[in-house]
């Protein structure tokens, strides 16, 4: 159809290759960027992708080029497209796969792979089927064989990556197919110049059966998560879809891990974190009578089905999401709508025009805020016995000393914990909990370049503990050579703090063996990070060391004596106690002394089997 021609970029002094309709086909769709590392296999589309004007970020590691291509996707809403070489390069990318697949991110990934005719020759980087390794981890993985094909399924791949549920895509581009000059009259568009397929609205009659539960609440909580993302904007939030929602039903806005909305942190219906919800249980003995899950998995996210976060009982329960095999997984619901989160807000909106609801939460509002604003650990000392800072005001001040509006990425196991607990005193434009539902540690490094390219006028924050920080800090060096305003901090204990605590909590001084737990105490990450062009910083005497590092890490770059000029990328090295444990870490190990139970970290416990003794009535645990 001569209305599906695109208007191709012919280069002057080469030939139009198949790796040129890669990268004009994806720009076509949308692409700006992409993140990657270098593989001659890819050389025709790495070469497309400059005449295309798509802009390339090389990491130092495949794993972080699609964990970039993920934070790109979180922070700009678009797809993140990265690229990785044949085999080697990809098996490197697999983790990266499986933490987009887990956490529903739309990636588009690039591979290429030996020439076609050399199947089954035990060929350079040609040992591993990459479409077959890639399937159980993406919505779609494919092949492709004739060069002409390109735009077609560039287009269905990149369409598949973000209809109904996102996720990753992969595709093959063998390297004799990137480096063949196709037949222009023979090209195969698909929709390369279409629009994406609309996404569902709400049935209206569900919509009147919604606002019928929350008319007969009085304690309401809408709880969010990525997908209500396009529900809130940073760059205006006092006028975004859900704070419109809340404010016409008198209902607070939490958050999960996964994603912070952009409500005005001055707002009365801002709740914080989901776990907030559980805090209101314990501390106020008050619990929500009706929950909006809106884009929001159930899950260990918000509280798992203990009850803590998502009521098990005296509530009414309505989850929305795109995928309706996700409603009433974990948790009996009310009322379940497939829909888009924006198109929902949008429906509920206009049926309260026509009939708003009129109602008071104030005691339940104020029950919410008192549990956001208690302190803890309010008689300890800033500085442990052990001579070093307290954890819970280290990151506490930490996070008062930031840029408002800045992006922060939480990675780590308890360095995460202490970051969400104080991630509202950062007021951030966005935060994430980098590890996801996959509990990876190290994707920090990742999103963190990604965001800093989605974002580049934002500060983004990358925080991790010691222990994620030695997955990818080599990427310090990327963000260096791409001049990106990274502020990465260490909050460092010398162990693996969440692992060795658990062994505390489970051994205590029965067993004082504590495996594969401590990590160096002499390891200067500041150094490090000056070792690759970055500035660092070192905090571990007083609350106003870390004051003065922020200020000056996160202020603008200066120019040397002999002219040169420094990176933005920067690193605090904060030196922290092992002690206390976080709550969060108690509650997941679960420790117990009743001895009908077998403790099984992280999950909940299990009833101890009893087996009946001959000639006993009663059955006895076994081994007591």
């Amino acid at each position: 159809m001569a209305d599906q021609e695109l208007k191709w970029k012919i280069p002057e002094k080469r030939e139009f290759l198949g790796g040129d309709l890669v990268a004009q086909s994806l720009a076509q769709l949308g692409v700006e960027v992409s993140f990657g590392l270098h593989g001659g296999h890819l050389d025709a589309f790495l070469i497309g992708c400059q005449l295309a004007g798509i802009r390339l970020i090389d990491s130092r590691h495949e794993t972080t080029a699609v964990q970039a291509a993920e934070g790109y996707a979180k922070l700009s809403g678009k797809v993140g497209c990265c690229f990785v070489t044949a085999n080697s390069g990809f098996s490197n990318a697999l983790p990266g796969l499986a933490t987009a697949f887990a956490d529903r991110s739309p990636i588009f990934m690039v591979t290429s792979s030996p020439p076609l005719r050399e199947a089954e020759t035990n060929s350079l980087q040609g040992f591993h089927d990459q479409v077959v390794l890639a399937k159980p981890l993406t919505k779609f993985a494919h092949r492709v064989t004739t060069v002409e094909e390109i735009p077609r399924i560039v287009s269905y791949a990149y369409k598949t990556a973000t209809s109904g549920i996102p996720g990753p895509v992969v595709i093959d581009f063998p390297i004799d197919i990137l480096f063949h000059p196709p037949r222009m009259n023979a090209l195969s568009y698909g929709s390369v110049m279409r629009p994406t397929a609309v996404s569902p609205a709400p049935d209206p009659a569900a919509v009147d059966e919604l606002l019928a539960l929350w008319k007969a609440s009085s304690r309401p909580a809408i709880v969010v998560g990525t997908g209500a993302a396009r529900t809130t904007n940073r760059d205006s939030p006092k006028t975004s879809p859900l704070l419109q929602l809340a404010e016409a039903t008198n209902t607070p806005v939490f958050y999960s891990q996964k994603y912070t909305p952009s409500i005005p942190f001055d707002h009365r219906l801002r709740g914080g974190s989901a776990s907030v919800l559980a805090g209101v249980r314990f501390a106020k003995q008050q619990q929500a009578d009706f929950v909006l899950l809106l884009g929001a998995r159930t899950g260990f996210l918000l509280g798992g089905r203990s009850g803590a976060i998502v009521p098990n009982s005296d509530c009414k329960l309505v989850q929305v999401d795109l995928d309706g095999g996700e409603i009433g997984k974990s948790h009996a619901v009310d009322l379940g709508i497939v829909a888009d989160a924006p198109k929902f807000i949008s429906a509920v909106l206009a049926k309260l025009q026509q009939d708003p609801l009129e109602q008071n939460h104030e005691s339940w509002i104020e029950a919410i805020h008192a549990v956001k604003t208690m302190t803890r650990y309010a008689g300890d000392a800033v500085v442990r016995p052990d001579g070093r800072l307290h954890p819970y005001f280290a990151m506490q001040t930490i996070m008062e000393s930031l840029p408002p509006d800045a992006i922060v990425i939480m990675d780590g196991g308890e360095a995460g914990v202490w970051a969400m607990d104080h991630l509202e005193r950062a007021r951030p434009a966005t935060g994430i909990v980098a590890t996801g539902y996959l509990g990876f540690l190290g994707n920090g490094w990742g999103y963190s370049l990604g965001a800093a390219l989605a974002c580049p006028d934002r500060l983004v924050v990358n925080v991790h503990g010691d222990g994620s920080a030695g997955f990818h800090i080599q990427e310090l060096d990327t963000y260096a050579r791409h001049d990106l305003n990274v502020l990465t901090v260490v909050f460092n204990n010398f162990f693996w703090g969440m692992s060795v605590a658990g062994q505390d909590l489970l051994y205590s001084d029965a067993d004082p063996t504590r495996a594969v737990s401590s990590l160096s105490p002499s390891c200067r990450y500041d150094l490090v990070a000056q070792g690759f062009n970055c500035r660092g910083a070192i905090a571990q005497a007083s609350l106003d060391e870390i004051r003065d590092a922020i200020k000056t890490l996160a202020a603008p770059v200066t120019t040397g004596a002999s002219g040169e000029k420094q990176s933005r990328a920067g690193l605090l090295n904060c030196i922290v106690s092992r002690d206390p444990i976080t709550e969060v870490t108690k509650g997941m190990v679960g420790k117990t002394d009743d001895k009908n139970w077998i403790v099984v970290p992280y999950y909940d416990n299990v009833p101890k089997p009893f087996y009946r003794e001959e000639g006993d009535k009663n059955g006895v645990a076994n081994g007591h």
